[in-house]
């Protein structure tokens, strides 16, 4: 756009200097006309007055016409500065935008160094986004695998799961028969025992009635009769239940009191016993010796304890319940969780839970089953528990309580179903369920009763009381016979009663104890038969023939 306006200021500049040409020419010419005009004058004189005017007026016209001139190179010089302003406003123009193209080629230069960068960037990320691509694909393709892995895998865990249901099941049943085969050969085995015991007595009886047969034959006749009466008191044998008659081993367990005894719930030769000694102590009920001692650690007293299936636990007053593996005598479990002591505790569900119940006024169910325990559920109550029982379906659980209340629970959601009170004057020391019948107590209480309720009316059925039991322990417990026919329990003044469940007759008085009984169990007895053990404040401990 600069190349016509340098054209057209060249074109101004050969104009004005070809007026100034032509000025200096005519000045030249005015000059050299001055200079022939004055001389022609002075010769001439007055004759030439004619051409001296009109020498004026050619003088005039070129004065006028050089003035013209002079205007006309004016205006052009004028034009000219304006247009050598306007070029050089041009020029300082044409720098900047030199300037600013300069900076700008330098911006294109760096903003093509960018874009290079960027297209380098943008392929990079292209490399990049396509390798992620590939690699989610892959990730796809691996879930996908996975998917079916796992889709497999649930299958096979349920078709195991299934298996193991039938294996369960079928290895419950195949249990449940071995353990009614053993019931019924044990059964067996003390019906042979008796009767070869009765065929013993009765060889020995003939023997002396036939040395004394001299003597007379009342005292003959007396013998027969009073072996008849022994005969026909173990009749009940046959169902596998004994009415104990005699001590068979009395043993010093504890060095101080005893507080609680328990036979193993699994049905072997073994009762556990706890005592103030801080000591659970495992019995062999066939010959009164010692098969294990487990420690409760230092000052604390024993005051509940269970057996069953090789796994005993304890609790007691450091607000703890210990559980020991009984082959290896090591503790396998120190549940901890209550704010006081320990007052009860119960095995249950093929020894995979325990349930304990404290001064704090509460219940809490333990799982037991896997290396650590843990806490399932805490059932709150109003008073201090002295002792819990288990149903044999495991949903309910029965407590006796201080303020004289019996509650029953259920174990899987927490909720009281039952609140029973009223039934004895004072504190239910213990609470058992029925063996045949589980809508059916036993309860020990306070004011020296003992009890059956109906749990579905809440009323008791039966009441057994005698001049010689008293209770005056917040832990004397009292016991069903494995058949559910007796009901026995200990007594302050050391005396051992059983009851007949049905008729209340008080079948059997056994005194053995110098102190308080405050512990007593009826067992299912092993092989060797022996079923009943109580313990006193002394820490003696008795098993009964």
């Amino acid at each position: 756009p600069f190349i016509e306006i340098h054209q057209a200021n060249a074109t101004l500049l050969k104009q004005i200097d070809a007026l100034k040409t032509k000025c200096n020419e005519l000045e030249r010419e005015l000059v050299i006309e001055q200079e022939h005009h004055p001389a022609d004058s002075t010769s001439n004189g007055g004759r030439g007055a004619v051409p001296q005017s009109l020498s004026l007026k050619q003088e005039t016209k070129l004065r006028e016409k050089l003035e013209k001139l002079q205007e006309e190179l004016n205006e052009k010089l004028k034009q000219s500065a304006e247009e050598q302003s306007n070029i050089l406003e041009l020029t300082k123009e044409i720098s900047s935008l030199k300037d600013l193209n300069v900076a700008q080629a330098s911006t294109i230069t760096n903003l093509k160094a960018e874009n290079e960068r960027k297209e380098k960037a943008i392929d990079h990320m292209t490399n990049e986004l396509a390798d992620a691509k590939s690699r989610t694909k892959l990730a796809e393709q691996q879930y996908t695998g996975l998917k079916n892995m796992i889709r497999v895998l649930q299958e096979e865990n349920d078709t195991l799961k299934k298996e193991n249901e039938q294996f369960s099941t079928r290895l419950v049943s195949e249990k449940e028969k071995m353990i009614d085969e053993m019931n019924k050969l044990t059964e067996m085995v003390d019906k042979y025992k008796r009767e070869v015991d009765l065929l013993h007595s009765l060889k020995e009886q003939d023997d002396k009635r036939k040395s004394w047969f001299t003597l007379g034959s009342k005292g003959g006749q007396k013998e027969e009769t009073d072996d008849k009466g022994d005969g026909e008191s173990r009749k009940f044998g046959s169902v596998s239940v004994v009415v104990p008659s005699k001590p068979m081993h009395t043993i010093q367990a504890h060095q101080g009191e005893a507080s609680c005894v328990q036979y193993d719930a699994s049905g072997t030769d073994l009762v556990a016993t706890g005592g103030a000694d801080s000591i659970v102590q495992v019995w062999d009920t066939a010959n009164g010796q010692l098969r294990q001692t487990l420690r409760g650690g230092s000052s604390n007293a024993i005051l509940s304890c269970g057996i069953s299936n090789g796994v005993v636990v304890a609790g007691g007053s450091d607000k703890t319940c210990r559980v020991w593996n009984l082959r290896t005598g090591r503790m396998i479990h120190h549940l901890v969780g209550h704010a006081h002591k320990i007052t009860c505790v119960k095995l249950f569900g093929s020894e995979k839970g325990v349930i304990t119940g404290s001064a704090d006024r509460s219940l809490k169910v333990w799982d037991i089953s896997r290396q650590t325990y843990k806490q399932t559920t805490t059932l709150r109550h109003s008073s201090t528990a002295n002792c819990v029982d288990v149903s044999p379906d495991l949903f309910t659980a029965v407590t006796a309580h201080l303020d004289g209340g019996v509650r029953l629970f259920n174990l899987q959601t927490g909720e009281r179903l039952s609140d029973i009170s009223g039934i004895h004057q004072g504190a239910v020391t213990s609470v058992q369920f029925h063996p045949k019948d589980a809508s059916k107590i036993l309860t020990n209480g306070m004011d020296s009763t003992l009890k059956i309720v109906d749990i579905r009316t809440c009323a008791p059925i039966h009441t057994f009381s005698d001049v010689q039991f008293q209770t005056s322990y917040g832990w004397a417990s009292a016991s069903f016979s494995p058949n559910g026919m007796f009901v026995g329990a200990g007594s302050a003044t050391g005396m051992v009663l059983v009851w007949d469940a049905d008729t209340g007759t008080l079948r059997k008085k056994l005194s053995n104890h110098q102190s308080c009984v405050c512990g007593f169990a009826w067992g299912r007895g092993g092989f060797s038969g022996q079923q009943v053990a109580s313990v006193d404040k002394t820490g003696v401990l008795t098993l009964w023939s």
